[in-house]
């Protein structure tokens, strides 16, 4: 009977069409879009030569013969042409820049004076190819340290990530050199899209640093690591716990001037080159936010950096000193005044090898500030820029930001030629798209392309991450572009127009909480404290006559502009002054009337979006689209819980007597 069963017509269809729609579900999961490709959508090559061409004075060394081949590998399976040659200039620059000439039949010539460069030079010659640019190049990276700072922490934990855990897994990595298949993947994906756009240096763990992370079975395993990244051109670096040194138990004290820390430090150092000789160096976050420093033994962070300076010196690394320091140090002292404070006195006083890592901005990473003043009053230390690719104050990975605009902003104060490098807070974790919401991916891309050439624009940025992302269509591309370039401006109107900062919800950062104040907390991480509104009006007085005299930081002509209330850009005017709300604006409104038509024009930019994205859906894949869509629903929301909240806290005080 039950033969009888398995052969009857029906049942044996019935079979077949199971088996047809379990295939079709197999498929559809198997090619199910999530995002997981980034930018690197090349299409497949058909049947073109590359060449490489070396130096007659000698082969090329064993690292460089591993990043030529991964260049010519990548054009010989995505190249559009015929023929492509590689060759590799005696005594060029080394620095990664390159040359790409065509003799317009289908033949590319790309040379360079160094391997790194031809591999950037393939990645420039395949964007081009995938955007319709121009194909013929002289390309120079403007910065010469292009890193990404990771806030990872040995637990797989992310410090201010939105996007999963640590793409490092430890567990997953042999301290001899193998490591699992999914970190295999993940790092060679990870070191072709920094490659791609030109990030040479990635900051393995958080500034918060743990201690173990400079025990040597940690350091083999960043080795490892390192080992994976170094064909693609990317160093690896390291933040550093100050007390490691007494907390791993190797002395009783961190004090700088000890000469067992010193060499304790020294003999570390040894160790991380002897394991990784091209080791980039060390990234510290000293005496902020409870984190140990020099300063706990009365030391000064000169003390601290040069103790470090010295230790890395004969290996050619570096130390990046961050300047957000605020706290005991500075009672009473207005919190965007203390980085200029405690570092002014020190200028000139640091080693050669000690780079001052700053904010863009004075308080942290807000979706509007005016730029740091210490970029203005450090003179003789070498400078980089802080950049945060991961959105924690811009709607972390449920809100479609674009940040280009912002950094341009930022370069527009502080000319990037008196910066030796700039750093990004990375927004990378384990999600299969790596950064959680689709769009946050342009951030990591234009933070690259950015660091390769500040003179980029933010919409030509867009367009190339558009073009190789979703789809070429110029209807797609032109309206979404404009999506991109200003959410950024909505971002502000939505939560804090006008100047308003740090009014966000405690600890997660995340929604409005205008009233927020805990007493057990600083008063500087309250948004009271901030906004300091009352009865009569709104804003932080750091003018010089009658305010905190910050303004008293800045070059002119900005002192002068934001020290005087009608001379200061309405940006920034709540930033710099407490305004009556009946003060009288460049448009003839009040202060009051501003604030409302601010917030209601940031919801309503968001509803756009939202309109605009829904007539996208047949340029885009479905699951994309789908989660898009559902993340500028969720972001629409949100805004509107800031108008909401805000108006009316806010119109509360107003009214209060």
């Amino acid at each position: 009977m039950h033969s009888l069963q398995e052969n009857h017509p029906n049942i044996r269809t019935m079979k077949r069409t199971a088996l047809l729609l379990l295939t079709c579900l197999v498929q559809a999961t198997l090619h199910a879009e999530d995002g997981h490709d980034l930018w690197l959508r090349f299409p497949a090559a058909g049947n073109v030569s590359v060449s490489c061409q070396t130096s007659v004075q000698g082969q090329p060394q064993t690292g460089e013969t591993a990043t030529i081949e991964i260049a010519a590998d990548e054009l010989r399976q995505h190249l559009q042409g015929r023929e492509a040659t590689l060759r590799l200039l005696p005594g060029g620059k080394t620095d990664g820049s390159f040359d790409i000439s065509s003799d317009g039949e289908g033949h590319f010539t790309l040379q360079s004076g160094s391997a790194v460069g031809l591999l950037y030079g393939a990645y420039h010659l395949l964007r081009q190819q995938q955007t319709g640019g121009t194909l013929t190049a002289h390309e120079v990276p403007f910065f010469p340290l292009r890193l990404l700072n990771h806030w990872d922490n040995p637990d797989g934990s992310v410090e201010r990530g939105y996007a999963g855990k640590s793409i490092w897994r430890w567990e997953e990595i042999d301290t001899l050199g193998t490591m699992s298949e999914w970190m295999e993947h993940h790092l060679r994906q990870y070191a072709r899209a920094n490659a791609s756009i030109g990030i040479n240096g990635t900051v393995l763990n958080n500034v918060n640093a743990k201690p173990e992370m400079l025990t040597r079975a940690y350091i083999k395993k960043v080795a490892v690591i390192a080992h994976r990244l170094r064909p693609y051109g990317i160093k690896v670096y390291l933040s550093i716990n100050f007390a490691s040194p007494m907390a791993l138990g190797y002395t009783t004290t961190a004090d700088p001037l000890n000469e067992d820390v010193r060499q304790w430090w020294t003999d570390k150092v040894k160790e991380i080159y002897s394991l990784i000789p091209d080791f980039g160096g060390l990234l510290v976050k000293a005496n902020s936010e409870g984190q140990p420093g020099p300063g706990d033994y009365h030391r000064t962070h000169a003390d601290g950096a040069n103790m470090l300076a010295d230790a890395l010196q004969p290996y050619g690394g570096i130390v990046m000193w961050r300047s957000f320091v605020y706290g005991a140090n500075h009672k009473g002292e207005d919190r965007v005044k203390q980085a200029v404070s405690e570092f002014k006195p020190m200028d000139g006083l640091f080693r050669d090898n000690v780079i001052l890592q700053s904010k863009n901005g004075p308080l942290d990473f807000q979706p509007r500030e005016p730029y740091a003043p210490i970029f203005d009053q450090i003179k003789q230390t070498t400078q980089m820029a802080e950049l945060q690719i991961t959105q924690e104050y811009l709607g972390q990975s449920r809100h479609l930001v674009y940040l280009a605009p912002m950094w341009k902003e930022f370069f527009g104060f502080v000319s990037p030629s008196m910066l030796k490098g700039i750093a990004g807070v990375a927004n990378i974790g384990d999600d299969a798209n790596w950064c959680g919401h689709p769009f946050s991916q342009a951030n990591w891309y234009a933070f690259g392309r950015l660091a390769w050439n500040p003179a980029l624009g933010s919409d030509e940025i867009a367009e190339e991450w558009l073009k190789q992302t979703f789809s070429t269509d110029e209807h797609f591309v032109t309206a979404i572009t404009r999506v991109m370039g200003t959410s950024r401006e909505a971002c502000v109107d939505y939560m804090m127009p006008l100047g308003l900062h740090h009014i966000f919800r405690f600890d997660h950062h995340y929604g409005p909480e205008p009233d927020g104040f805990k007493a057990e907390y600083p008063i500087e991480w309250c948004p009271v404290y901030y906004h300091k509104g009352d009865a009569q009006g709104i804003g932080f007085d750091r003018t010089s006559a009658t305010g905190s005299d910050a303004t008293a930081q800045y070059r002119q002509p900005y002192r002068g502009l934001y020290d005087q209330v009608r001379t200061c850009p309405e940006e920034y005017l709540l930033w710099f002054h407490h305004v009556p709300w009946t003060y009288k604006m460049k448009n003839g409104k009040t202060l009051w009337k501003n604030l409302r038509i601010h917030y209601r024009q940031g919801v309503n930019e968001v509803k756009g979006y939202s309109k605009t994205w829904k007539k996208m859906r047949r340029y885009v894949d479905e699951d994309r689209w789908q989660h898009v869509d559902r993340l500028l629903q969720e972001q629409y929301e949100n805004a509107s819980e800031w108008r909401d909240v805000c108006i009316g806290y806010f119109g509360h005080l107003r009214y209060r007597r």
